[in-house]
């Protein structure tokens, strides 16, 4: 509207103006040496206007001819950058759907066009990333980190180079270099920082990680996390050369983190040894319901040295009652009074605290039931057929990072070097399959796990031991290559019975006894091949009704460590030995 307004007053003045030329009287002469023209004042003015048009129409022509050549270079040079742009465009979204050879072609062009461009440069590096050639992606980052406006892109490409070349010592000093153009740069930052921290430059990695709170790249929360787990990991490194420094870092650290495992464990270890015990109590207290781990319940067990083994349980049971019942975590709790019980002999109490997790044990469980029935009873068989199931039961919690599982814990990830990433928890590798088990079960296990254990009898001193009535000896059978061997003892035969899987059947009709060879003839030996006809033949001799034990395919043999029954103890020959009823007989000088 104002524009409008101030057209219109224009106009008005224009025509004003033109009225009041048009108005005025008189002749205008003009003499220019022998010429002289006369005219009147608004053929004046109209003639004045029409050469001002001419001069200014004729300047407008003359420079518009001598801007031509630098509006043709200008406008070719745009064509040019026009036409690298849409090289550049279409290169970078060929690359991101993995057109390896259009990609190719647009990165030429667009370096043809726009050799200059960033984007050409960036285009080019990426396209020979995607055809795996390593040199060229390499000095074309190398020509972008010597440019001013891509010297970080430059580097980052390098730093990336480096790393798939498995160059660790070009890599962290391309990073260092980054960081020292760019403090606020984030993934300098965190290769700098973990691979100080690999290296064990502790103090290093605390200024790194002081100058990301100070570029704003991480929170205060975060940074208290990642402060006191690196005060722990110095900690643990200088607890058997610096005590003091291990000391004074770990106390640090258990203020900014104190859920963090570690730090509490081995906090609760100096306040021990300073005979601070209420103090180290609350520590893996605090830390216990936050994360139960088994080093928490070891370390609150011995907090105080010297304790019984009865009192490091009743301990221990204080601690595992803090976890609630609904808690995922409860299941360590309860394999922590079951490793206290069976080293205060409390069994009953262990196999209280696990019968929970029998019927689907992890390798722990299964572990700590052998080492019970190894104990308590001394049976070996059973103790076997658990340590079988533990190879195939699901996998405890461990320390996991990135897909890496480690035995202890560990400041940085050795996968991807991130700081505080070792959780503990289940593997990826031990979830529940619907495949089914790799290794199946087997009819010993399960037979030796469904008989009772035996029971150790012990007698006294002054009593001599009872043995079963026998109403007549038994003769032994005649010697024959293919009858079973005989029975050692009577409890071990009923378990091999039960864990049988192949059973053979033999002729339980007696036969008749074969006579007695004459004095002069020597015994015949026996044949090592048979013909196939004389295997359906009965032997000469008598057979007696006993079924053959045969070895189960997953049968590790008989413990021969433990003894296997009370004669076994005693002292004497190896015949007085013996046990059954060659043992009986052989004592009462039979």
């Amino acid at each position: 509207m104002l524009r409008i307004v101030l057209f219109l007053i224009l106009i008005a003045l224009a025509a004003a103006g033109g009225a009041w030329v048009a108005d005025q009287p008189g002749d205008l002469v003009l003499t220019w040496g022998g010429l002289r023209a006369t005219t009147t004042f608004p053929g004046f003015v109209l003639g004045l206007g029409i050469f001002a048009a001419a001069i200014v129409l004729v300047w407008s022509i003359l420079t518009m001819i001598w801007r031509t050549p630098g509006r043709l270079r200008r406008r070719r040079h745009e064509k040019r950058h026009a036409r690298g742009r849409h090289a550049i465009t279409h290169g970078l979204l060929a690359i991101g759907h993995g057109d390896t050879a259009l990609a190719r072609r647009h990165a030429e062009a667009a370096r043809r066009h726009a050799p200059n461009d960033p984007l050409a440069l960036l285009l080019h590096a990426q396209s020979a990333q995607l055809e795996g050639n390593r040199d060229e992606a390499r000095r074309v980052f190398r020509a972008m980190a010597e440019r001013e406006d891509t010297r970080l892109l430059g580097l980052r490409g390098l730093f990336i180079e480096a790393q798939r070349a498995d160059d660790a010592v070009g890599a962290v000093m391309i990073a260092e270099e980054a960081i020292k153009l760019s403090p606020s740069s984030t993934w300098a930052s965190q290769a700098v920082l973990g691979f100080r921290c690999a290296r064990g430059d502790w103090s290093g990695a605390l200024a790194i990680l002081d100058s990301n709170l100070s570029a704003g790249l991480i929170n205060k929360q975060t940074y208290r996390r990642q402060r006191g787990v690196l005060l722990t990991a110095r900690a643990l490194e200088l607890e058997t050369m610096d005590r003091d420094v291990a000391r004074e870092s770990v106390m640090e650290a258990i203020k900014l983190a104190p859920t963090l495992v570690p730090a509490a464990v081995l906090a609760a270890k100096f306040e021990s040894e300073a005979h601070q015990v209420r103090r180290a109590m609350k520590l893996v207290e605090a830390a216990w319901l936050a994360n139960p781990h088994p080093d928490l319940a070891d370390a609150y067990a011995h907090v105080k040295l010297g304790d019984s083994a009865r009192q490091r349980l009743q301990r221990v049971e204080t601690l595992a009652a803090k976890t609630p019942a609904d808690k995922a975590g409860q299941i360590e709790g309860q394999l922590a009074i079951a490793r206290a019980a069976i080293d205060a002999s409390e069994f009953a109490r262990a196999r209280e605290a696990l019968a929970p997790y029998v019927n689907d044990p992890t390798q722990r469980v299964a572990l700590l039931m052998a080492e019970i029935e190894r104990t308590e009873h001394g049976d070996g068989g059973r103790a076997r057929a658990w340590t079988l199931r533990a190879v195939r039961a699901r996998h405890d919690p461990a320390w996991t990072a990135d897909g890496y599982v480690s035995d202890r814990w560990r400041p940085v990830s050795p996968v991807t070097g991130r700081l505080d990433a070792f959780q503990w928890q289940t593997p990826v590798a031990s979830l529940p399959s619907d495949k089914g088990a790799t290794i199946e079960s087997s009819a010993f296990e399960e037979a030796m796990l469904a008989a009772p254990p035996p029971k150790r009898v012990t007698a006294a001193a002054s009593e001599a031991p009872v043995e079963p009535p026998v109403a007549a000896p038994v003769p032994a059978p005649a010697a024959q290559d293919n009858s079973p061997p005989p029975a050692k003892e009577p409890a071990k035969e009923a378990v091999r019975e039960a864990a049988k899987e192949e059973p053979t059947v033999t002729n339980s009709e007696p036969a008749d006894p074969a006579p007695a060879p004459a004095e002069s003839s020597p015994p015949a030996a026996t044949p090592v091949f048979r013909s196939r006809a004389d295997l359906g033949k009965p032997g000469p001799a008598h057979i007696p009704a006993v079924i053959p034990i045969v070895r189960a395919p997953d049968d590790p043999g008989i413990d021969d460590e433990g003894p296997s029954d009370e004669f076994t103890e005693q002292i004497g020959t190896p015949k007085a030995q013996a046990g059954g009823w060659r043992g009986f007989w052989s004592r009462w000088g039979a």
